[in-house]
């Protein structure tokens, strides 16, 4: 590794992101410069968790679009956790699960406002509702079903949508068992007693063991008061509501500022964000440029699926090799691509076997050699 590239950042934060109103507006298009600011923070070892009040029909989908194919989520406001994994059918398996008894809250929300709308989450097939929402209100498909069916089970969460509803939020957080948050004035969502985005995530942090220290939030709405204050660096966008502001550390640019990307480059090194870098070389440079010193190895091998080939950056630990980020922009590139970027970034690319002794350097081979380069085809 050169002077030029020696570490200055810390690795493995845990970055947890809002999705509606903080990575995409209300078009819900993904700018590309969002993805490309989410990928230079992969590849500089942070874990990136989308944490949403969508259900998993529309938190899935969007991870998807935002380029997040692995790691943690969280959807339903805190009540649902999945382990995102390309390989599985699904794309997900669902890690964590709170529920509650949804009846009281329905039948309080209907005495105090007889037409309100109801909708009942069930988990990974939609939603069960006493009349159809408009368009766009909810994410996944929607069955109408008896009053009964809406109270005979437990569910992750509830919305109600009638005129004005939201000034019943206390009326029903009254009830106790149940977690009440407003999203606009027409909206409230209840999930179980004592859940958030907060309490999922702090989960995530302690599987993932990153130090509570190392965490940043940032989010534009009620929903995510518990997030902000939870995270060391909580960063309100500038459009959200004035509590939110006040529950921040700091404020970023609002949606159509790519506020979000403001935050993500202040978390990677400033040299991977030079303009003449090409995405697979700035990725690798902020890898290596977070790797601490460590011996480094850019793990490179060709598959046979439609992704072409694959990259990962992992160092050297107290005698053992451990992952340390993945190179997103590694997909679909040749090996002649890698080896250009590997120059760019000014590191060496061996056309041997490489050594395994050369501490602080880094290198990329498509060589089986262990534990320094993997290249075995998936």
């Amino acid at each position: 590794m050169s002077p030029a590239m020696a570490p200055q950042m810390r690795a493995e934060m845990l970055i947890v992101l809002d999705i509606d109103g903080t990575l995409v507006g209300k078009d819900c298009k993904v700018p590309v410069q969002t993805v490309d600011a989410l990928e230079l923070a992969r590849a500089a070892g942070h874990h990136i968790v989308p944490a949403s009040g969508r259900s998993l029909a529309g938190l899935i989908p969007m991870a998807r679009r935002l380029g997040l194919t692995e790691g943690f989520a969280v959807g339903s406001n805190g009540a649902v956790t999945v382990h995102l994994d390309a390989g599985m059918p699904s794309g997900y398996e669902v890690t964590d699960t709170a529920v509650f008894d949804p009846g009281p809250v329905i039948a309080k929300a209907q005495a105090l406002e007889p037409e309100v709308l109801v909708a009942v989450e069930r988990l990974g097939e939609g939603w069960q509702v006493n009349h159809r929402f408009d368009a766009g209100l909810l994410n996944g498909p929607q069955r109408v079903v008896d009053a009964s069916e809406l109270h005979g089970e437990p569910t992750t969460r509830v919305a109600l949508h009638a005129p004005g509803l939201a000034r019943h939020t206390e009326a029903l957080a009254a009830l106790g068992g149940v977690t009440v948050t407003p999203a606009g004035k027409n909206w409230i969502d209840a999930t179980p007693a004592d859940v958030s985005k907060a309490t999922a995530v702090e989960r995530i942090r302690t599987r993932l063991d990153v130090p509570a220290a190392a965490t940043v939030a940032v989010g534009d709405d009620l929903n995510d008061l518990p997030l902000l204050k939870w995270a060391t660096r909580g960063v309100a966008m500038q459009h959200a509501p004035a509590v939110v502001h006040d529950a921040a550390d700091e404020t970023t640019g609002s949606i159509d500022a790519a506020g979000v990307v403001t935050v993500l480059h202040s978390l990677t090194p400033a040299v991977a964000r030079d303009p003449g870098l090409s995405p697979l070389a700035a990725q690798l440079t902020a890898a290596v440029h977070t790797t601490a010193g460590s011996l480094t190895s850019v793990r490179v091998w060709h598959s046979t699926n439609t992704d072409l080939a694959k990259a990962e950056i992992w160092t050297h630990h107290t005698g053992t090799w451990r992952r340390h980020s993945p190179i997103p922009a590694a997909r679909g590139a040749t090996m002649r691509d890698m080896e250009n970027a590997a120059h760019e970034a000014g590191l060496d690319f061996p056309r041997g076997t490489p050594t395994c002794s050369t501490r602080g350097r880094s290198s990329t081979s498509t060589n089986s050699c262990e534990p320094t380069v993997t290249s075995p085809t998936p």
